[in-house]
């Protein structure tokens, strides 16, 4: 009986797993595109950031519809990732007309490739390291 109590538990304990996987896993995105983002949030890129520009990745043109449904983000969320990623140059925004009444729709496209974006992100990271160890160094200096 003890035996029979610990598998229905570690069946339970699996399919809640199961279900927190699949429930925090994004739509249109492959294992590499998670593993990709994941790297990109780990070096300091905001989720919202990381995720909406990692769904960008190889796509002509998206709306925020799209990013919010694929890259499993909330609007707000894709709004303020929208803003960051045009702050920094590497998307170009474009509204499309709709019919009818209710929000504008708006179509994203990387304005440049996603190596140069990379690159940028990885110079920054650089620069923030230098950085660091100038200020260790003025440290190392006055103790």
């Amino acid at each position: 009986m003890i035996l029979g109590i610990f598998i229905i538990k570690i069946i339970k304990i699996k399919y809640k797993y199961k279900i927190y996987i699949k429930k925090n896993m994004s739509v249109g995105f492959t294992p590499e595109d998670e593993k990709l983002s994941a790297l990109l949030i780990q070096m300091g890129v905001p989720r919202n950031v990381a995720k909406a520009l990692v769904y960008m990745k190889g796509k002509e043109e998206v709306t925020s519809v799209e990013i919010e449904k694929n890259a499993n983000l909330r609007q707000p969320e894709v709004s303020i990732a929208m803003r960051i990623l045009k702050e920094h140059g590497w998307i170009m925004k474009r509204d499309i007309k709709k019919e009818g009444k209710g929000r504008p729709v708006h179509g994203y496209r990387l304005a440049k490739p996603f190596n140069e974006i990379i690159k940028e992100l990885e110079e920054e990271q650089k620069k923030k390291i230098e950085d660091m160890q100038n200020v260790l160094g003025q440290i190392q200096n006055l103790v």
